[in-house]
């Protein structure tokens, strides 16, 4: 594009890095791991609050406050992240109208906003460069050049004027673009631009830079009149051009002062015209940067003669075509090619065509055959990959294509040596495609399974409450069994990173709960003991942590008489233990409890209390201890409670020390549901279970647990056994233990925070 040499004129927004220089992507972690800097802190918030900050007027648009002035630097910023984040409409538009705030340098891009609107909030400023990249068809090319054209200041000292993809009514020409004699830099890619008015602009008397890139123009004669002063020329994709090939070589020959052109095409032209360039010899003499991607009949030979002949050559794009792959190509100092050859070319290509569509789907395929079996960290590569998905977002190929390209960047290990913000980013780019294409399978698989990686699931920042409703819908409306493998893993890993209240607004928690059941009883009636059905038992057993609503609805949905026929079915530790954690669950809502009060569920916990295996024996004696904590369902129902007591007190007393290492650690979003055990002095075999589960964990994680301990005033209740006459030895060793456990971690805390 054209902004590549004039990287003053540029639109103000951060560069993706230069991934040829820094392969590892050192730079890319440094940048990431960065704190965001104060004016951009501030700058979001500001607009966050904009409804509250500012007045309104009459007509509804808003005014900041009178005494409020923005310095020319902050004002430019304060409007591209505005435009940046969807927020400038004509509403918001009306603040930068009369003096308070200098704009120099505009960024309009794909904003929707009015002639009127735009007129009045821009066309009085001192402008430089103005860029309206995809503005909406509310604001014509027409309107835009015919307001800048409105202020003479304007007119002289514009220097770049961005237009690509911008509107032009049917009966419109740019007649007035002539008029704006500053122009340096000029872009109409895409734009319905003709012959006619490339002879207007070709008028211009400082215009240095030019991109006619897809437009309507035939002939491109009318540039000699700017030859003495033209330095770059872009015109990929000129489809309309009927001038012979020579004849375009000769325009193109007089034009000495060029030192970029490019003349890439889509590759299904299969255009000629670079190969016949590349033949001559008198042409071109000071060229720095050259992109013939997408020509047909390149060869490296070819290429190198050329180069070798123009010894100030930078750049030459070679994308689509045969060439690139020769030597001389990897060691010509300071030569950067944008190409498929390796790893170096590739990233050149996605970092130079991020707004090119045709381009960039080749340069990601090309990436996605390269990464297939990498083994290095690349946070380069994946930032130009997030550039490429966030620039074409409604772009199937593009997006199906980068989502396997994350893929391939993020599997295994790989995410663990990748910037957080970085993956933040690609994360929500992930459901945003998911989003825009909700019917394409192998699309939904990519980014599904990309977001299996617990690395981004557990460490990385995004919506997570907004990602379970769709993975969770994704499960409810998808039969595949790998989407079911994939939503499930997701589900049990983004459960535990919700809290209660968050699992209860799931508007999707009910259908949820039935799904995963269906699956349940489904691999339990085959005997089938595979990943989706370990995942699944761990995702129920999760959404029902702490959570009263979804253990109403598994036991609404029979989840009950399921789990007891899969504690008859399988006898795998791994999978009893995820069903005693559930049961464990149901326990502990005081209005459910009394439905685990059955023979069928008795005879099943009584058994596994006296298991080998720590874990399940601890999950056993947690539900015993909360089940037998009530009378009233044990004397109806004529089942041996105090029985079932004295084998919990004597299993508890079996165990070595708190201390112990399971296999896995148990974890708890709350201990409120213990305090009513730890309370019951009258049963000394529930309140020493649940004084050693409190330790276990305060010993495991302390900056946690005992954290918790504090915020939940939950010490109080370990005094009060510490103290209390009739509390069981036991109890009183343990309840010790955790407070000068808590003493000495508060300490340490107190020291660290010195």
């Amino acid at each position: 594009m054209v902004h590549i040499l004039h990287q003053s004129l540029s639109p103000r927004s951060m560069d993706p890095p230069d991934a040829r220089q820094d392969a590892r992507g050192c730079c890319v972690v440094q940048e990431e791991a960065s704190p965001y800097s104060l004016i951009n802190i501030c700058l979001n918030v500001l607009i966050a609050n904009l409804e509250k900050v500012c007045f309104e007027r009459s007509d509804g648009t808003l005014c900041l406050p009178e005494h409020w002035c923005f310095p020319q630097e902050v004002a430019d910023r304060f409007l591209g992240v505005m435009t940046c984040q969807g927020k400038l409409t004509d509403r918001t538009a009306s603040i930068f109208q009369g003096n308070q705030m200098k704009l120099k340098l505009v960024n309009i891009q794909k904003a929707k906003i009015s002639t009127a609107a735009f007129i009045k909030a821009f066309c009085h400023h001192k402008l430089t460069e103005l860029d309206a990249t995809e503005v909406h068809n509310d604001l014509p090319i027409s309107d835009i050049i015919s307001g800048l054209c409105s202020n003479s200041w304007i007119q002289q000292n514009l220097q770049c004027l961005l237009l690509d993809s911008a509107s032009i009514p049917q009966d419109s020409r740019l007649l007035f673009i002539g008029q704006l004699t500053g122009l340096r830099v000029l872009s109409v890619f895409n734009v319905r631009f003709y012959s006619e008015d490339l002879a207007n602009v070709s008028q211009l008397p400082r215009l240095e830079s030019l991109d006619i890139s897809n437009t309507l123009v035939t002939n491109i004669s009318a540039l000699l009149t700017c030859k003495d002063r033209l330095k770059s020329l872009t015109m990929h994709y000129l489809k309309c051009l009927t001038m012979t090939k020579s004849q375009i070589l000769e325009v193109i020959r007089e034009l000495k002062c060029l030192l970029h052109l490019d003349i890439s095409d889509h590759r299904q032209l299969r255009s000629e015209l670079a190969f016949h360039l590349l033949q001559q010899e008198d042409i071109l003499p000071n060229i720095v940067s050259l992109d013939i991607s997408g020509a047909s009949a390149i060869t490296d030979e070819a290429v190198e003669l050329f180069i070798q002949q123009r010894p100030k050559m930078q750049f030459v794009g070679l994308l689509a075509t045969d060439a690139g792959y020769s030597d001389f190509f990897t060691t010509k100092e300071g030569l950067r090619v944008a190409g498929e050859a390796n790893m170096s070319q590739i990233s050149e290509a996605l970092s130079q065509y991020r707004n090119r569509l045709c381009f960039m789907k080749e340069a990601l395929y090309r990436l996605f055959t390269a990464t297939f079996s990498v083994q290095v960290t690349m946070p380069a590569i994946l930032k130009l990959v997030a550039v490429g998905m966030r620039n074409h977002p409604f772009d199937l190929s593009v997006q199906f294509t980068a989502s396997a390209c994350v893929l391939n960047l993020t599997r295994q290990g790989l995410a663990r040596g990748m910037p957080v913000r970085l993956l933040s980013e690609v994360t929500c780019l992930l459901f945003k495609a998911l989003k825009t294409f909700p019917h394409y399978q192998q699309l939904q698989k990519n980014c599904l399974l990309s977001l299996t990686n617990s690395r981004i699931l557990v460490d990385v920042p995004f919506d997570r409450l907004d990602a379970a409703k769709f993975v969770i819908r994704c499960l409810c409306e998808n039969e595949d069994p790998k989407i079911q493998t994939m939503t499930v893993s997701i589900i049990s890993i983004l459960a535990l990173q919700l809290s209660s209240d968050q699992i209860t607004q799931l508007e999707e928690l009910s259908m949820a709960v039935k799904k995963l059941l269906t699956i349940v009883k489904q691999k339990t009636s085959e005997t089938s003991d595979d990943v989706t059905f370990l995942f699944t038992l761990k995702a129920l057993w999760n959404l029902t942590d702490a959570s009263p609503t979804a253990c109403k609805y598994f036991v609404e949905n029979q989840g009950l008489p399921i789990f007891i026929q899969v504690l008859e079915t399988f006898l795998q530790p791994t999978i009893q233990n995820k069903v005693l954690g559930l049961l464990n669950n149901i326990a502990e809502v005081k209005e459910l409890s009394s439905m685990l009060v059955t023979e069928d569920v008795v005879r099943h916990i009584s058994s596994l209390l006296h298991s080998k295996e720590m874990e399940i024996s601890y999950f056993a004696a947690g539900i015993i201890a909360h089940v037998t904590s009530h009378q009233e369902p044990w004397i109806c129902r004529g089942l041996q409670r105090n029985a079932l007591l004295r084998d919990l007190y004597e299993t508890v007393q079996n165990w070595p020390s708190s201390s112990c290492k399971m296999t896995a650690l148990v974890t708890y979003r709350s201990f409120k549901s213990f305090f009513p055990l730890l309370g019951n002095f009258s049963q000394p075999e529930i309140q020493l279970w649940a004084l050693w589960a409190i330790y276990h964990v305060c010993i495991k994680n302390p900056s946690k647990y005992c954290k918790m301990l504090v915020e939940e005033e939950g010490l109080q209740l370990l005094y009060d056994i510490q103290e209390h006459s009739e509390a069981h030895s036991q109890a009183q060793k343990i309840a010790t233990s955790v407070l000068d456990d808590f003493k000495m971690h508060f300490m340490n805390y107190q020291r660290s925070m010195c």
